[in-house]
Formats: C-alpha cells, sequence, structure tokens
C-alpha cells in the first residue's frame, strides 16, 4: 500500500504575480518616453532658443551634451541607489526631480540657466530610469516578461519618429505664446501623472543584496567626461587657447585615475561602478569602442542636421521636424527586421553598419544633386535607408557585446553599456558640432565666391560697375564669413554694415536701389545655403568614416549574441 504526501512532492505554488503589473509598466513606459522625448527635442529646439535667449552656438551643443553627459554619469548610481533604498522610492524622486527639471528648463530667462536646468533633467532622469527595468522582473511571472519587454521596441519607436515632429509642431503652435518653452512644459502633466501612477501602481522592490555606492568612482567618472566634453564644444569660440588642450589632456589622465580606482576598490572586496575585469575582455573593450564612434556619430550627425536643415535651408521648426521622420520610421523597421535574424550575430550588425554608410553617402549625393533647393521630400529616401541600417545595428549590438563576458560581469557591462552610449551622445554632440561650426565661416566664404558672377551681373544691370561693384562683393564675402562664426547672433557684425553702407552709396535712384538690395539680398541667402551644405557634406563624410571604424571595430565582438534568457534587461 502506498500513499501520497501531497506536502513533500508538490511543489508549493510560487507567489501570484502582482496585481497592478500591467498599469505599472505603462507608468514605466511614460518614464522611457519622456527621456526619450527630451533627448530629442533640443535638437529641433536649438536654434529657436538661441535665437530667443542668444548666446554663442555653442549654446545649441551644451542643450543636448549637458542632458546627456549628466545621464551618463548617474545611470548606474541610478540603478544601486534603487537597489539599495528601493526602486519605487527612487522612481518617484527621479520622476518629480526630473519634472521640477522641465519647469526650470521651461522658465529659463537665460543659457545658462537652461543649460543647468538640463543637468538637472539628466541627472534624475538616470534616478529614474534604471528603476523599471528590476521593477519589471519583479512583477511578471517568466511566461510573461517577453510580452511586457516588447512593449519597449513599439513605445520607443514611436516616440523617436513623433518626438521631433512633435517638438517642430508645439513651437510652431506657439500655443499661449509659449513657443519653444512647451516643449518642455509638456512634461509637468506626464511628470504629474507618473508620480501619482506610481504611487499608487508601482510595487514596493528593492534587491536583497545589493552592491554600496561608489561615488568616488562617479565622480572622476564625471571629471573625465567633462574634461573632454567641455574644452571640445568651448574651445572653437576661444579659438582654441592652452587650456582647452590642457582639459583635454587631464580628461584622459581622469580615466587613468577611473580605472585605477576601480581596480583597487576591487581588489579591497569593494563594489567599483564598473567590473575592472571587463576590460580584460576583448569583446567588452571592443563594444566600448563601437559604441562611443557610432552614437557619436550618429547623435553629431542629427543635430548637425537640423542645424542644417533650420538655419541653412530655412525650414520651418515642424518641416525640420517631418524631415527627420523618415530616419526613425527606418529605424523602427531596421528594428523590425533584425528580430528574425539574430541568429546571424554579427553579420546583421556589420550589414547594418554597411547601409548605413551607404544611406549617409547617398544623402550626401542628394545634396549634391539637388544643391541649395534641396527638399525634405528629396531628402526622405536617403533618410529613410539610413535609418534602416541603423536599426539593424542597434538591434542586436547589446547581445552581441554581453556574450562575450561573464554570466555574473553582465550586470555591470549592461549598464556601463548603457552608460557608454549617453556619453558617445554628448561626445559626438560637442565634436561634430564643433567641426560644423568651425567649417561655416570659411565655407560660406568660398559659397560667396562662387555666386559673385552672377552678382556682378546682377550689378552691372543696373549700371553698377568698378570700384562700387567690387566693394559690395567684397562686403558681401566678408559679412556672410562673420555671420556665420559671429559669437553672438543679435549682433550686427561690422562688415555687414559696411555691405549696407555699400549698397547704398552704388544707388543712383529709388530703382536701382531696390534691385541692388534683391541682389544683394538673393546672392546672400544663395552663399549661405551653399556655404551651410559644403559644411554639412563635410560631415556626412566624417559620419561615414566613423561608421567604416564601426565596422572595422566591430570584428572584436563576438559572432553570436547573448541568449535572450540570460540579458540582464
Amino acid at each position: 500500500m502506498t500513499t501520497t504526501d501531497t506536502s513533500t512532492t508538490s511543489a508549493p505554488p510560487g507567489p501570484a504575480p502582482y496585481r497592478w503589473r500591467w498599469a505599472a509598466l505603462f507608468v514605466i513606459l511614460a518614464a522611457e518616453v519622456m527621456d526619450m522625448l527630451d533627448a530629442l527635442v533640443t535638437n529641433i529646439a536649438g536654434p529657436t532658443i538661441r535665437a530667443e535667449l542668444g548666446g554663442s552656438a555653442a549654446v545649441i551643443q551644451w542643450l543636448g551634451a549637458a542632458y546627456t553627459l549628466a545621464m551618463a554619469v548617474g545611470l548606474i548610481t541610478g540603478g544601486r541607489l534603487g537597489d539599495i533604498y528601493g526602486r519605487k522610492r527612487m522612481f518617484l524622486i527621479g520622476a518629480a526631480g526630473f519634472t521640477v527639471g522641465s519647469l526650470l528648463c521651461a522658465v529659463a530667462q537665460n543659457p545658462e540657466l537652461l543649460v543647468g536646468a538640463r543637468v538637472v533633467q539628466g541627472l534624475f532622469g538616470a534616478v529614474m530610469l534604471p528603476q523599471g527595468l528590476g521593477m519589471i522582473k519583479e512583477m511578471f511571472p517568466p511566461k510573461e516578461m517577453q510580452a511586457a519587454f516588447g512593449l519597449f521596441g513599439p513605445v520607443m519607436g514611436l516616440s523617436s519618429v513623433g518626438g521631433p515632429v512633435l517638438a517642430g509642431w508645439l513651437i510652431e503652435a506657439d500655443f499661449f505664446g509659449t513657443g519653444w518653452r512647451m516643449i518642455f512644459l509638456i512634461n509637468l502633466p506626464l511628470g504629474a501623472a507618473a508620480v501619482l501612477a506610481g504611487l499608487r501602481f508601482l510595487p514596493e522592490s528593492r534587491s536583497p543584496h545589493p552592491l554600496k555606492l561608489d561615488f568616488p568612482g562617479m565622480l572622476l567618472a564625471s571629471l573625465a567626461g567633462l574634461l573632454i566634453v567641455f574644452p571640445l564644444v568651448q574651445g572653437r569660440e576661444h579659438d582654441w587657447p592652452l587650456w582647452s588642450f590642457l582639459m583635454i589632456a587631464g580628461s584622459v589622465v581622469a580615466f587613468v585615475l577611473f580605472g585605477w580606482f576601480e581596480a583597487r576598490k576591487s581588489r579591497a572586496g569593494g563594489d567599483p561602478l564598473v567590473v575592472p575585469s571587463l576590460f580584460r575582455k576583448r569583446a567588452f573593450t571592443g563594444g566600448l569602442v563601437t559604441g562611443i564612434v557610432f552614437f557619436s556619430g550618429m547623435i553629431g550627425f542629427s543635430l548637425v542636421f537640423n542645424l542644417y536643415t533650420q538655419i541653412g535651408l530655412g525650414y520651418s521648426t515642424l518641416t525640420a521636424g517631418l524631415a527627420m521622420a523618415p530616419w526613425s520610421v527606418g529605424m523602427v523597421v531596421g528594428f523590425g527586421l533584425a528580430q528574425p535574424l539574430q541568429k546571424f550575430g554579427r553579420k546583421v550588425l556589420h550589414s547594418g553598419t554597411l547601409v548605413m554608410t551607404l544611406g549617409v553617402l547617398a544623402i550626401l549625393v542628394t545634396i549634391n544633386l539637388a544643391g541649395i533647393g534641396v527638399s525634405a521630400w528629396q531628402l526622405a529616401p536617403s533618410l529613410l535607408f539610413t535609418g534602416i541600417g541603423m536599426g539593424l545595428l542597434m538591434a542586436p549590438f547589446f547581445a552581441i557585446v554581453l556574450a562575450g563576458v561573464e554570466q555574473h560581469e553582465t550586470g555591470s557591462a549592461s549598464g556601463t553599456l548603457t552608460a557608454v552610449q549617453q556619453l558617445g551622445s554628448a561626445f559626438g554632440v560637442a565634436l561634430l558640432g564643433t567641426v560644423f561650426f568651425g567649417l561655416l565661416g570659411g565655407n560660406v566664404a568660398t559659397a560667396a565666391d562662387d555666386v559673385a558672377p552672377k552678382l556682378r551681373a546682377d550689378l552691372a544691370a543696373v549700371q553698377v560697375t568698378g570700384a562700387r561693384q567690387d566693394a559690395i562683393v567684397t562686403a558681401l564675402r566678408d559679412c556672410g564669413r562673420d555671420r556665420a562664426v559671429a559669437k553672438d547672433p543679435q549682433q550686427v557684425p561690422a562688415s555687414c554694415v559696411r555691405l549696407e553702407q555699400a549698397a547704398r552709396a552704388a544707388a543712383t535712384s529709388p530703382q536701382s536701389g531696390a534691385a541692388i538690395q534683391k541682389a544683394v539680398m538673393t546672392a546672400g541667402a544663395d552663399a549661405g545655403k551653399e556655404g551651410f551644405g559644403i559644411a554639412m557634406k563635410t560631415i556626412l563624410w566624417v559620419v561615414a568614416g566613423m561608421l567604416l571604424l564601426t565596422f572595422a571595430v566591430a570584428f572584436l565582438l563576438p559572432k553570436q549574441p547573448l541568449p535572450e534568457d540570460q540579458m540582464p534587461h
């Protein structure tokens, strides 16, 4: 006779899944959307903000770099704060702080306060964002986990498509006379809703074995990042003084000190910000270089392209936002195409890099063929193609890099790669923005020489010849160059005053004066557009080179990605 003891032979039922898990997931997704939008909107709004608040061209760069640099240095520490003090608590603090930072951005009355408010947004965003992933892993049973994480792709895709368009529309609509400030004010109801819904629906969650905080490591990483980004943004405007090169050299020293400190902390049994053993892995170091080069190129390109379309071609903010939409749509398509191709691993990443390179070169060809009248519709096919390549590259990137590290290192490696993504974004805005602005003066002057024959013909048609014609042509060249490099866009350069005086002096009647004015304005506008186009084409060559470097460095990565069930999410 046998009996069955159910108390010993059947496993006790596990805890029931968290009741409000789907509502909590949408709260977490709302936070992701706020971050995605705020990372994108200043690329569209930058020229408008500078026109109202003033400041040098560096202001446009700092609007993006301040946010992403603050986010980069805070992300890993933000995750540990949730492990120690509770993920719900830190999510709510992060969301509330992010909302306050958005309000500070919206009410800023000068560029310095706005850039400072962007730092506040980035730091609190770094506290808010890492908490969601830990809560999802605790809330959802294994059979629902994939579906929960699967929602991130579409939501992020829609945000990347809609973000620039929304920014352009809000600025152009000028609700209640707020102009560009509405791109930040819109975060107030979103942030308040996230806090209130978070109080109600998010679960209490923390790690049973949290890692200790590494504030010295974070400070060293912050210092190293700032020492490289600050001189890249500000050095050009001060004609590259000695301090700019000393700061760049100092950043190398700070990164070395960071590595030494982390290794020392690890040997002493502490919890370093980054596990030092990762740097002995070829896959991880290759992933860092790949990530920095790739994200620098892409985010830097995004900024420069918006400057080109808005300031150079004269697109409205809405048109500029719509012009970027094909790129974002392509990225979503590329992500979708990459999913069934995951088994091909590194080949998918390499294919995406080559597709992107061809797309970037196609943009260059389009600008060459269409000239100064290039439209958003003409740019759309090559931007779509570029976006598809970007999606193919990004989709397997993290899984491929993490396949080359030990299982116990995946958490640190994943957090570091995410931080490097943000650091690369800040570096790209600083580097490519600086190269672009540095090229403009000379390129506009060159373009003025190109339009000079037509200007001379138009002036000769109204009997402006000889020395008077030469004075106008020379002053137009100088005015275009000086406007392109002006530190204060509100101040009229002396060369432009001379141009106006030369045009007035050449007029013999009201009719000839109007004709001269029209000829000068047309030539100036054409030279400006052509000069911006020359600078844009140079940047496209730089980006293509960065993509080919990405292709080469990616050979250091493993051939196959880490299986989905081993990803740290």
